[in-house]
């Protein structure tokens, strides 16, 4: 009994090693050409938001938070929104990022809000051609903030 398991352990181990390497590296190029096949088009799918959801998204929450704004900061593959930190301002951010993945689900999305009340920070970052999109296509969002008079 003992050697009949050892021998279904043995198989099984050889059965892997001869399946999975020459596997593994034959589909590496396989798997990179298969994401890149699914990587979304940059643009903006407005009818993946219902109608109601669709008019609160761009002509309510990107305004508002628009003008919320109290930094913008390049990055090299997008950009970083500085907000208050106050629980109205984080509901609206997280509600409008999720519009905002259905619409443009290529964007990267990072929320974070620093220790001791510290600043509400988005960043929306991407793939190649992202900030490009940013800047055409979000014009407000990008356009530096102005010092107050």
């Amino acid at each position: 009994m003992t050697m009949k398991v050892l021998s279904l352990v043995g198989a099984m181990a050889a059965l892997g090693a001869l399946t999975t390497a020459p596997v593994a590296a034959e589909t590496a190029p396989a798997r990179a050409q298969a994401t890149a096949m699914k990587e979304s088009p940059f643009a903006c799918d407005t009818l993946a938001l219902d109608p109601v959801t669709r008019k609160r998204h761009f002509d309510v929450l990107g305004p508002e938070l628009v003008a919320k704004r109290l930094s913008v900061r390049e990055l090299a593959n997008g950009y970083e929104f500085t907000f208050a930190s106050d629980p109205a301002t984080f509901r609206d951010v997280a509600e409008w990022v999720g519009g905002e993945k259905a619409c443009c689900p290529f964007f990267n999305f990072s929320l974070s809000v620093s220790a001791e009340h510290g600043p509400l920070k988005l960043q929306i970052t991407g793939r190649p051609g992202t900030k490009a999109f940013m800047q055409s296509d979000g014009a407000d969002w990008v356009r530096p903030i102005l010092a107050s008079k």
